[in-house]
């Protein structure tokens, strides 16, 4: 049947929707199914050219589509992410199984059967449901706090922790803001392990949020009026200092290894991971001061300072502060990011090592914003819209980039 001008018109802005839909990762599985039908039709063949030469300088979370090869490779796209979904449903599907099996007390799952886990591998029977659906889990909120005595409590969603100065909702740690110094200031430690991310309260009501694979080290109470000091050990945490004024002038300072930070009350975000040569401070509000061995330097909003640890030099440069600090809000701002560099990222919010085929891919750029709360798969099947990127493989907990 001809469609006349007007119902032509209306598709053509519905499959637009749908095309921009499935790049921001909004589209239904049917919907999926309905565009791949629709590009794969070829009197929709110019339709098609049209729309992606017009596009394809948007940034959607794509690559910039070849006029020639656009048609075969978003339909590629497209199976990935019809998979992804399926793979969504069953992972519920086996997660309610795999308990029902449990409590009858089933003592063999799945017998003379292999599973497809959705990567290049297939999973031998001897795994249970659980665990293939869960080797790669996408990171939560957990942490290990250390006491002055040496005790260590396990912190994570769902387990309440309370003691007289500190308690715990399984996503925040509080410490009592009352508690007042009288001997030896006593520093406790939070360790955030890889797949993990936590937000603590200090004494003095500084708020600190912690990435993945980082470790702070701070005072149960602060003397009132001296300066306030605590330590990121290593690892990525973002500063909401609780100002001077409220604690007699008492100015805050953040230790590193290679740096000092001093602020009288301002927003912050440190990284200093142990595996990268450079420590980044980026300042989104108020005004700090960074010193090292040989220099200070003074750091206004806006911007960012980067301290070469080969060279043990500081510069000062403008920055995207949403893009630095995307990551405390649940998301993953890769915009002009290495596939090196992201690998870095995703390895410590999903607990996995990541490898490249080739050297080459490690230099591959890729332009995205993606949720943290999302699987694995779905943001390698994101990645995977990157031109010189043909195929991942999942085996254990080790991803190898193709």
């Amino acid at each position: 049947m001809r469609l006349n001008n007007v119902d032509q018109f209306r598709m053509s802005i519905k499959i637009q929707n749908l095309i921009a839909k499935y790049f921001t990762r909004q589209a239904s599985l049917s919907e999926l199914d309905q565009l791949s039908k629709w590009i794969d039709d070829p009197a929709n063949k110019e339709e098609f050219k049209k729309f992606v030469k017009i596009n394809h300088v948007i940034d959607l979370n794509v690559k910039k589509f070849r006029a020639e090869g656009s048609k075969k490779q978003l339909l590629q796209f497209i199976e990935r992410e019809k998979r992804a979904h399926k793979m969504r449903k069953v992972r519920n599907i086996v997660r309610y199984a795999a308990v029902i099996l449990m409590i009858l007390g089933i003592g063999y799952l799945f017998q003379n059967k292999v599973i497809d886990n959705g990567s290049d591998t297939l999973v031998p029977k001897t795994e249970t449901p659980a665990e293939i659906v869960n080797s790669i889990q996408t990171g939560t909120d957990k942490a290990i706090l250390t006491l002055e005595d040496g005790t260590s409590i396990d912190l994570e969603k769902g387990k309440t922790i309370q003691t007289k100065n500190i308690k715990s909702n399984g996503e925040e740690l509080v410490y009592d803001s009352s508690n007042k110094i009288t001997t030896e200031i006593a520093y406790n430690y939070l360790t955030i392990p890889r797949g993990g991310q936590f937000h603590i309260k200090l004494a003095d009501g500084t708020l600190v949020w912690l990435n993945s694979d980082s470790q702070l080290k701070y005072p149960v109470a602060f003397v009132e009026g001296k300066t306030r000091i605590v330590e990121l050990v290593y690892g990525e945490a973002y500063f909401e200092v609780s100002p001077s004024t409220e604690h007699l002038g008492a100015r805050f300072r953040v230790l590193n290894v290679s740096q000092e930070i001093e602020v009288l009350g301002t927003e912050f975000n440190v990284k200093a991971y142990k595996d990268e040569t450079n420590i980044y401070t980026t300042l989104v509000e108020g005004m700090v001061t960074i010193s090292t061995a040989t220099s200070t330097q003074v750091l206004k909003p806006n911007e960012q300072s980067k301290l070469d640890l080969k060279n043990n030099t500081i510069s000062i440069n403008p920055t995207n502060v949403g893009q630095e600090i995307a990551w405390r809000k649940g998301i993953f701002s890769f915009k002009g990011k290495s596939l090196q560099e992201i690998a870095m990222v995703l390895s410590r919010w999903y607990d996995v090592d990541i490898a490249f085929s080739t050297p080459d891919l490690k230099y591959v750029k890729f332009n995205g914003v993606l949720k943290k709360e999302e699987a694995i798969e779905e943001i390698l099947n994101s990645i995977l819209t990157t031109n010189s990127i043909k195929a991942y493989e999942i085996k254990n907990k080790k991803i190898i980039i193709k």
